[in-house]
């Protein structure tokens, strides 16, 4: 499933939607009556993870103002439109047609990513993607190949948001529920600058093995299977090793190493620029090693695809 720099990337493209109504809906959701939003306002977008929130009012009902932040990395994203050779000209309102990225996403998630339950109504409307879920700005995905029966069928959106601009949005193979406010803290997001390192070096110290630690979305929201074996293999540690057998100063590293790979990867993503792996999904590590594949995960939990490199990432005895 996308991952916090892709969501992030996804809420940068409803941003510019934000104060506009909606004029007329459509897709294929079946949990979520599509024509609720019909002549709503959409008042604000946030992202707090790996999940999306869109706030919906009454028309009368004026928006809120971007953050700071979102104001920045919007203007990265406009800058991308307007420089062609740094992506490609035109594309950077929306992700390209089932990018790289997408191809890397990993269909599991742990149970603490797992969707919570639906609440009672609320104005919040909470969307949690899939495997190769996307957002799409004034233009929909196409198939750019056959799938297994041969057919080349476009993929279905889960819900496309007309508005009276003239613009629209088109969302892909995610879960929508409504709720009452964002579920978020955001000290545990890794792209977030209120972020608490402090925290998130005590989870790590626990002894379970630090790719499930990895994993907790209570600490690390929005760090996934991608960024994990990634980080694992730049700190040179083994997937499996107890959290209290590392010294504090590896501990610090690796924390280093999640934060820089997790903002590099979204301001690469800004810049059309795909990602390039080490180990995940790799039959070698850079170095040339012959890289192993395992599936862990904690007893009566998820278990996930992991990469690393044996020579690079020792098992600590």
């Amino acid at each position: 499933m996308p991952e916090g720099p892709s969501v992030r990337k996804f809420q940068l493209l409803t941003s510019p939607f934000v104060g506009q109504v909606v004029a007329k809906v459509g897709g294929s959701s079946r949990k979520l009556s599509v024509n609720d939003l019909n002549a709503l306002r959409l008042q604000d977008s946030q992202v707090h993870g790996k999940n999306l929130y869109l706030a919906f009012v009454a028309a009368e009902v004026g928006p809120t103002g971007p953050t700071a932040e979102e104001t920045a990395l919007q203007r990265e994203v406009a800058c991308v439109a307007h420089c062609p050779a740094q992506g490609q000209q035109g594309q950077a309102a929306a992700p390209y047609p089932h990018s790289q990225d997408e191809e890397l996403q990993d269909p599991q998630h742990s149970r603490s990513e797992a969707p919570e339950a639906a609440e009672s109504r609320g104005n919040w409307l909470r969307i949690h993607f899939g495997m190769f879920g996307s957002v799409r700005a004034n233009e929909f995905s196409r198939a750019n190949r056959a799938n297994k029966r041969g057919d080349w069928k476009d993929p279905v959106p889960r819900l496309v948001l007309h508005f009276e601009s003239g613009g629209f949005l088109v969302f892909y193979n995610c879960r929508m529920l409504w709720c009452s406010s964002p579920r978020a803290d955001p000290a545990s997001d890794i792209l977030s600058v209120e972020f608490h390192r402090g925290r998130a070096l005590r989870a790590l110290c626990a002894p379970d093995p630090i790719c499930y630690t990895l994993l907790d979305q209570r600490y690390f929201s929005g760090l996934g299977n991608i960024i994990k074996n990634e980080i694992l293999y730049l700190a040179r540690i083994h997937p499996l090793t107890p959290g209290s057998l590392l010294a504090l100063s590896d501990l610090e590293h690796l924390l280093d190493c999640a934060v820089q790979f997790s903002s590099e990867w979204l301001h690469n993503k800004l810049r059309g620029q795909g990602l390039h792996p080490q180990v995940y999904q790799k039959e070698q590590c850079p170095l040339g090693h012959p890289v192993m594949k395992g599936t862990f995960g904690p007893s009566g939990g998820f278990k996930r695809l992991t990469w690393w490199c044996p020579q690079c990432q020792p098992a600590v005895l």
